[in-house]
């Protein structure tokens, strides 16, 4: 298949997230996360379990398969047997996330969702985010609050920031002081353009270019998972 988009290129940099995973709880937030999961599920990774965030486990296409209600995912997450992704109005070099406020805490000029789980989640099991803009708004020197914990805060040995997904890259934090470096670059982004939309210097050393998605992976995507096209508004190409 042919004219690969940015966003699909997105969708499976997301499910590439959960590789090697085996039987865990995916706990992807937002459409990119979910359509990542749900194609690792349907590709390489057949034993995640897919939660509605509620109180059912789904399969791909959304039959439920088991009963998870909203109390017991906290026994899971205690349990480390988890892999959430959320999305960040803020992240670090060390990759400490903000969704709680911009501005001085005790008088910000925007409320964000506040704390939520995510002190919880990265304390406790892997968390990777998703970012659809990748900008110097998002990616900044310093969050202005510590919702989800980095590497500079890091308490525990469950410990775990994976990953960071956005629309110009992968990165990680495979470093020797844990901070950001570049994995990839997707296919038509420059190096370049990363480095300028990142307000921290970023290691970039020694990076690939995303991969593409496979036929089987577009066909998923395009028929089953996604055939409205959702993907595309949230990512244009």
């Amino acid at each position: 298949m042919s004219d690969v988009t940015r966003a699909e290129v997105c969708a499976v940099a997301c499910a590439d997230l959960f590789a090697g995973a085996g039987e865990i709880l995916a706990s992807p937030m937002g459409l990119m996360p979910s359509l990542g999961a749900r194609l690792a599920r349907l590709t390489s990774e057949p034993d995640l379990l897919l939660s509605d965030g509620e109180a059912f486990l789904l399969d791909p296409e959304s039959t439920v398969e088991g009963w998870l209600p909203y109390r017991r995912v906290f026994a899971v997450v205690a349990h480390g047997r988890r892999h959430v992704v959320m999305g960040a109005n803020q992240i670090d070099r060390f990759g400490n996330q903000n969704i709680s406020c911009i501005g001085d805490h005790a008088r910000p000029s925007r409320q964000l969702l506040g704390f939520r789980g995510a002190p919880g989640n990265t304390i406790n099991h892997r968390t990777s985010y998703w970012v659809p803009r990748h900008s110097p708004r998002v990616f900044v020197e310093r969050v202005d609050v510590v919702s989800g914990v980095g590497y500079d805060h890091a308490v525990g040995p469950f410990h775990d920031v994976h990953r960071v997904v956005t629309n110009l890259a992968v990165l990680d934090f495979r470093t020797p002081d844990r901070s950001m470096r570049l994995v990839s670059v997707h296919p038509g982004v420059e190096v370049s353009e990363v480095l300028a939309q990142t307000s921290f210097p970023l290691e970039h050393n020694d990076f690939g270019e995303t991969r593409l998605p496979t036929d089987e992976e577009l066909e998923l995507l395009r028929t089953v998972l996604d055939p409205a096209g959702r993907r595309d508004k949230e990512v244009p190409s």
